[in-house]
């Protein structure tokens, strides 16, 4: 379940009220008049199923409620409630698959800020997956992995395409565009100094290293682990599935990639740094596909939920909503998260 809190105007307040009042997968509604002070308006509270959620706030937007006052959503852990049940049971579908598109925008854009703390993880990760490719350490190389916050500006990116949001795309692209660089140079300067402390040795052979030649050597199945990683993010930031993400993290190898090319120009190993560059390239374009293609997939049964609720006319009419058309497109609707 996920619960919704409203703050309007009255008038507006009023019909968000009967919107939920007349939808039977909302329950535990509540109706303060004048309880807010600022913004000044009415507060209705309401809890609905988390397939349900995007929908009923997209009605909400039609309202102009998020312009107006505000519209604010929190997960509901656990709730022991039989009127729940019953408004659990008339949503079609299940709540694991359910999409709040509203979450997982504000999840990514967040995630994608070009930020100092993202820049210092980004180069922790380096230098901690350097000591793994040096050690040839799989457990250093894992533990970069988790540290590594690369995948939020990618997980950022496939819903800046899917949702055609241009500032959040750029936003994505110039955290990774800083962050693999900064990364790549903080490894070779690191390992230069390693190299002339004597802390490592003065040559680097990769018979000695199979981690670094697994890495510098990509494939079909670099790819393909990379396409099945991605699919698996986007779904665990995407649904109730969050836990998956760890796994995400540490199955693609990015960061060690990155980490490897800063290893390798410093031994001046052309074919090594070539290899992990392009080992790099392919896991990030196979992120990016599988991450896009699940969203669109996401989004067109989101749409498709949305159509069939513009059609209820008990509730939309309550609401002083059209029914069969969002009053935000004025037209035969083709909805967004954001209508």
């Amino acid at each position: 379940m996920v619960h919704l809190r409203v703050i309007a105007p009255h008038e507006e307040a009023r019909k968000a009220l009967e919107l939920f009042r007349r939808t039977p997968t909302a329950c535990n509604i509540v109706y303060l008049k004048g309880a807010s002070v600022e913004p000044a308006g009415d507060l209705v509270l309401a809890d609905v199923p988390r397939e349900e959620a995007s929908v009923m706030v997209g009605d909400l937007k039609e309202l102009r409620i998020h312009e107006i006052g505000s519209i604010s959503i929190e997960p509901i852990d656990v709730q022991l409630s039989r009127f729940a049940d019953q408004a659990e049971q008339a949503a079609p579908g299940a709540p694991a698959d359910a999409v709040v598109w509203e979450e997982v925008e504000a999840r990514t854009s967040e995630q994608a800020e070009l930020s100092v703390a993202f820049l210092i993880f980004m180069v922790l990760a380096g230098l901690i997956a350097a000591c793994g490719i040096f050690l040839d350490s799989a457990i250093l190389i894992v533990g970069a992995m988790v540290v590594g916050p690369e995948f939020g500006p990618i997980a950022a990116f496939c819903v800046a395409v899917v949702e055609k949001r241009g500032r959040l795309a750029l936003k994505s692209i110039s955290a990774l565009a800083v962050g693999f660089p900064l990364t790549i140079v903080a490894v070779f300067v690191a390992s230069h100094v390693f190299q002339a402390t004597g802390v490592t040795p003065e040559t680097f052979s990769e018979r000695d290293h199979s981690l670094s030649t697994s890495i510098s050597n990509p494939d079909f199945f670099a790819f393909f682990v990379a396409f099945c990683a991605g699919t698996a993010g986007v779904m665990s930031l995407s649904t109730a599935k969050s836990g998956a993400l760890i796994g995400v993290l540490i199955s693609v190898t990015t960061i060690p990639a990155a980490s490897n090319v800063g290893v390798a120009l410093a031994y001046g190993d052309t074919d090594s740094w070539r290899g992990s560059l392009a080992q790099l390239a392919i896991n990030v374009a196979g992120i990016l596909a599988a991450g896009i293609l699940t969203l669109w997939i996401q989004r067109r049964f989101y749409r498709a939920r949305r159509l069939r609720h513009l059609r209820d006319e008990e509730s939309r009419e309550a609401a002083g909503l059209p029914v069969g058309v969002s009053a935000t497109t004025r037209g035969p609707t083709r909805p967004r998260a954001s209508s």
